[in-house]
């Protein structure tokens, strides 16, 4: 294919050899197959703020750390300097939290650099060397969903003793290969101490996990693993390898009750529309 202009420098840098394919094109950045060498890897090429379509980009950014005076106060007038130091921060964020998960045993894409507003990554792929499917293309079976979900509890606590809060996470940011998730996408990723919002972000991320494991193993919608884990890292109690049992006593819990009857109903629906496309699809074929 016609190489990006966005990309060349990087060819003409011998960072990459060929640009194969797109891969696809996100809120945030494009993504394309590329060749280094011997080895088939993605490039993440970062959108310009003003083509971003990510929502509340600010309240994510706070908290983050700031090198000098001079940049929060550029970054606080909105000028040339200042978007430039933005733009950096939210591309380095992504760098900075995929090195210290990779650290701390998260399953998450290796990186091999990010230069110019790109970023090289391991491409993700299954046994057959295709790119791997996101968690919203599989279906699996109830053992299967229950295995998978401990695995990405694991995972999200493990990131929260790191201090980060992934904060956009969902079945769409998330791969899954022979091994099991991976994930993905973190410019958007928060520090769970410094950001007013991270509570909140980090609910909605276990909340998503519990909904989308939950349409194959409806137990698991029962569990209050975010309030279970919140507290523990709120009390300096959480660690590597505390032993989550997904309850949690407080005076919300009857409250709760409703509300998770309720999600059974949406999850139980939108599996059986699910199963309707499916029967549909076979039937036109």
């Amino acid at each position: 294919m016609k190489t990006p202009k966005r990309l060349q420098p990087l060819i003409d840098d011998g960072l990459i050899d060929e640009v194969i394919s797109r891969l696809m094109s996100g809120k945030e950045a494009d993504i394309f197959i590329v060749r280094c060498r011997d080895e088939i890897r993605c490039a993440k090429v970062y959108k310009d703020a003003t083509k971003r379509s990510f929502k509340k980009a600010a309240q994510y950014q706070e908290g983050r750390k700031v090198r000098s005076g001079r940049q929060a106060r550029a970054m606080q007038k909105r000028s040339n300097y200042g978007r430039q130091q933005q733009e950096e921060i939210w591309q380095n964020a992504e760098v900075d939290a995929l090195s210290r998960l990779a650290r701390a045993h998260v399953r998450v894409p290796k990186t091999f650099g990010c230069v110019d507003g790109v970023l090289l990554m391991e491409l993700i792929t299954d046994e057959a060397g295709n790119v791997a499917p996101r968690l919203g293309d599989v279906t699996m079976s109830e053992e299967q969903a229950v295995q998978d979900h401990a695995l990405m509890i694991h995972y999200i606590m493990l990131m929260l003793y790191e201090g980060i809060v992934h904060g956009d996470l969902s079945e769409f940011n998330v791969l899954v290969d022979d091994s099991g998730p991976v994930i993905i996408d973190l410019p958007q990723a928060v520090n769970a101490a410094a950001n007013n919002s991270a509570q909140e972000m980090f609910t909605r991320d276990v909340d998503n996990m519990r909904r989308y494991y939950g349409r194959f193993a409806p137990s698991l919608l029962q569990t209050q693993y975010a309030k279970e884990m919140w507290a523990l890292f709120e009390e300096g109690n959480l660690t590597t390898n505390t032993t989550l049992s997904g309850k949690f006593d407080d005076d919300d819990d009857s409250a709760d009750v409703d509300a998770v009857l309720e999600e059974i109903k949406a999850v139980m629906q939108e599996e059986l529309e699910r199963k309707e496309r499916i029967r549909e699809s076979s039937e036109d074929a």
